[in-house]
């Protein structure tokens, strides 16, 4: 099986709304990554939850590409890890040498709720379940509000250095206590906020990432689906299995483990999601991600996470290995984290009713 790796990204800047269309957007980060590049496109694959037909061959019409290969992926917010996987797959198998990969989304493209799942009752926004979350996590394992709010701050301070994340100004954990309840104990500065934004990825073979500098290496893959309901998602609400099982794949694919990241993208569309990522990935003991919280180990988020750049969903997974590609390859100028060689992406859907981690090296 042949090695890949990323060789060029970018990323748009988010915003709450734009104009653009979804192909427009998809188009964006896209220029730059194509431009004067010696080698063709083989495969164009589209991560979105717009609902618009042949989108993929769309996009790649617009770029002025002729590709082999033309799909659109979607799975919620897990879409964007989604096609990166599928691209690997692809490239290693030997069906093609080059694939871009772009993730785009509309903050109000039809796909992006989960209409189907009648278990969720009247309660069918995620905030409801992160709630549920938190209030497992708080009464199994005493983690309190500000730890949650450590989160917030956090990456709300890493994204004032990110120019393309939607939010650029700090928060205290004390605005992030006194911001409104949404769904208790989850308050508004808990929360990540759907937005329009794109990101984009060439993968590559291993003769190609020989023209690039600086080449990142996808090491590992693991990915785990329990269902799509919420109903059958986790007997435990206060861990997410999924994350757990596609973490311990990634990481024997990769013959890594937690104790050699250096720096990490974890899935932090709400404050608790982020402390449960730090146990299931292996980062901190079952029950002690509320004080890992408050600790400055490895570098996570330093982008911004989803909380402090938005989400676009299909775009979000896309955007994660694009930071974690530009921390390894030293592109990350005002926020990269020194002398990192090994990172993780760490990327759920609905609950966490799926999940996918990648684990990349220098």
């Amino acid at each position: 099986m042949r090695r890949v790796a990323i060789a060029a990204s970018a990323t748009s800047r988010f915003e709450k709304t734009t104009d653009k269309s979804i192909f427009e957007l998809a188009c964006e980060p896209c220029i730059d990554i194509i431009k004067n590049k010696e080698i063709g496109i083989d495969a164009v694959l589209l991560s979105t939850c717009s609902t618009e037909q042949y989108s993929s061959t769309i996009v790649a019409e617009m770029l002025g590409l002729r590709p082999k290969i033309s799909h659109r992926i979607d799975n919620l917010c897990n879409s964007g890890t989604n096609a990166v996987a599928s691209a690997y797959s692809m490239i290693a198998a030997g069906l093609c040498d080059s694939a871009l990969v772009v993730g785009a989304e509309k903050s109000d493209s039809t796909g992006n709720r989960l209409v189907w799942d009648v278990t969720r009752g009247a309660f069918n926004f995620p905030v409801h379940w992160a709630s549920m979350f938190a209030k497992a996590h708080m009464s199994k394992y005493g983690t309190t509000g500000k730890q949650m709010a450590a989160v917030s701050v956090k990456n709300r301070k890493n994204a004032a250095r990110n120019k393309n994340a939607l939010f650029q100004k700090p928060v205290s954990v004390e605005e992030v206590m006194s911001s409104k309840i949404i769904a208790d104990p989850i308050k508004l500065l808990d929360c990540s906020r759907a937005c329009d934004g794109s990101s984009a990825l060439l993968l590559v073979s291993e003769q190609l990432a020989r023209k690039f500098e600086n080449p990142v290496w996808i090491k590992g893959i693991g990915q785990q689906t329990n269902s799509a309901s919420f109903g059958k998602a986790a007997e435990n609400l206060s861990s997410l299995d999924t994350a757990s099982r596609a973490a311990k794949d990634a990481y024997l694919m990769a013959k890594t483990k937690p104790s050699e990241i250096d720096v990490a993208e974890v899935h932090d569309a709400f404050t608790i999601l982020e402390i449960m990522a730090y146990e299931d990935l292996g980062f901190a003991r079952k029950g002690k991600g509320g004080q890992y919280a408050e600790s400055n180990k490895i570098a996570i988020n330093p982008r911004g996470g989803i909380l402090g750049c938005g989400h676009p969903i299909g775009a979000t997974g896309v955007a994660q290995i694009s930071e974690i590609a530009m921390q390894l390859s030293g592109k990350a100028s005002e926020r990269q984290v020194k002398g990192c060689k090994t990172g993780l992406v760490h990327n759920l859907a609905a609950a966490g009713s799926s999940a996918t981690v990648v684990i990349l090296g220098a």
